[in-house]
């Protein structure tokens, strides 16, 4: 009762008829903000050429298309000597994490990998809060909570695509319970948030016994459901899954345990399309600029292949595919695009010309030549003046 709007996990919705044309198209207006790619999904997938000020506070927040990502998550436990904390992290994965990645699949690759980091604290200390019996962490200081704890990760430093991290902090005993606050001050539900195109922190509390007798270090078996739910969440988050408010009389199916509806990978789709054309008009101007700006340039033949058959061409068919509405082809293409705009434009022949440019050549080579020019330079002068005084001398008649 009360259901006008009925949206299916495929592709599919429907309307309850009744209330007249008005009221249909108002419907019809709402289902599409849901459902198909609006000028708002355009601006985001753009957020970076985009001035600031005519974007959301979201638009920034999901991951750049990439032709892979790595996921990794990571167990803290700061205080070992009080916690043996065990979780079942494959099994996790495996039951609700993979079946996202499966779907996500035709977006691109991904790796999943765990660690457990013991003695990693947090890089801010809580602060006591009396009536609640509580340590508090709030809004304001989330953002200095990362930095500390990211220079123990060590997963970026050698990684090709971008590194999503996910991680359970179960506190010491000396801050517990620990609970985040929103920034009006009220404890958050899920004790979790999340940083845009870095990832999520879970703070996972323990129950500690009250007597002073209990034996340490405790045992605490991870309620993986639980923690699941928030890093799916998140995810979805940085992948610009979110779901705007709906009205009360829109019914949304839940995907299961593919985390994503079908029309929302369609919308993930459009987005890293339009991005990936995006990007490969940007490497391809910057390549332009650089031929205008270097006189005595060389292209090579199989360079300008790359930018002239693969990457325009692939940049166009990307187009008119998009508009044909023929997504997964059309990313495809545009995926093509980028990597032969980029293998283009950082091919060995002219990363050289890029970073050591002809206006710079004097700047190199002036500290290496001018100590071999002056001694040379003060003896031509010398030849100079002898020349001129033997010249000036009368010469001698016998």
């Amino acid at each position: 009762q009360g259901i006008n709007v009925y949206v299916g996990k495929h592709r599919i919705a429907l309307l309850r008829a009744g209330g007249g044309l008005a009221t249909l198209h108002f419907h019809l207006q709402q289902l599409t903000q849901v459902m198909s790619f609006t000028s708002s999904s355009i601006a985001a997938a753009l957020s970076d050429g985009v001035p600031d000020g005519q974007l959301g506070p979201d638009a920034r927040r999901h991951l750049k298309s990439s032709l892979g990502y790595e996921i990794t998550f990571s167990l803290l436990n700061p205080d070992p000597k009080s916690h043996t904390v065990d979780w079942d992290i494959e099994d996790a994965v495996n039951r609700y994490v993979q079946p996202v990645l499966d779907k996500l699949s035709l977006v691109a690759n991904f790796s999943v990998d765990s660690q457990i980091l013991y003695y990693a604290v947090l890089g801010v200390t809580p602060r006591f809060d009396k009536e609640s019996s509580s340590f508090l962490l709030s809004a304001h200081s989330l953002p200095h909570v990362i930095n500390p704890v990211e220079a123990r990760l060590g997963s970026s430093a050698a990684s090709l695509y971008p590194v999503l991290n996910f991680l359970l902090y179960v506190p010491e005993r000396s801050h517990s319970p620990l609970y985040i606050q929103d920034k009006d001050g009220a404890p958050v539900s899920t004790n979790a948030f999340h940083s845009p195109r870095w990832g999520g922190i879970m703070v996972y509390n323990v129950e500690t016994p009250a007597s002073p007798q209990a034996s340490f270090p405790l045992h605490v078996d991870v309620d993986m459901v639980r923690v699941m739910e928030v890093f799916l969440a998140q995810l979805r988050l940085l992948f610009g899954l979110s779901r705007e408010e709906l009205p009360a009389e829109f019914l949304v199916e839940s995907p299961g345990n593919e985390g994503l509806a079908d029309w929302e990978l369609d919308r993930l789709l459009w987005a890293h399309t339009i991005e990936n054309i995006a990007t490969v008009s940007t490497t391809l101007t910057s390549l332009a600029q650089l031929l205008d700006k270097i006189g005595n340039i060389v292209i090579k033949d199989d360079v300008a292949s790359e930018v002239v058959y693969r990457a325009v061409a692939s940049a166009q068919s990307a187009m008119a595919k998009l508009a044909a509405g023929h997504l997964h082809s059309a990313f495809q293409a545009s995926k093509e695009a980028v990597t032969s705009s980029e293998r283009a434009f950082f091919d060995p022949s002219l990363l050289h010309l890029l970073y050591f440019p002809d206006d710079q050549k004097f700047a190199i080579y002036i500290p290496l030549f001018l100590p071999v020019a002056v001694p040379i330079l003060l003896s031509m002068a010398k030849i100079v003046r002898e020349t001129r005084q033997r010249k000036k001398e009368p010469t001698k008649m016998d």
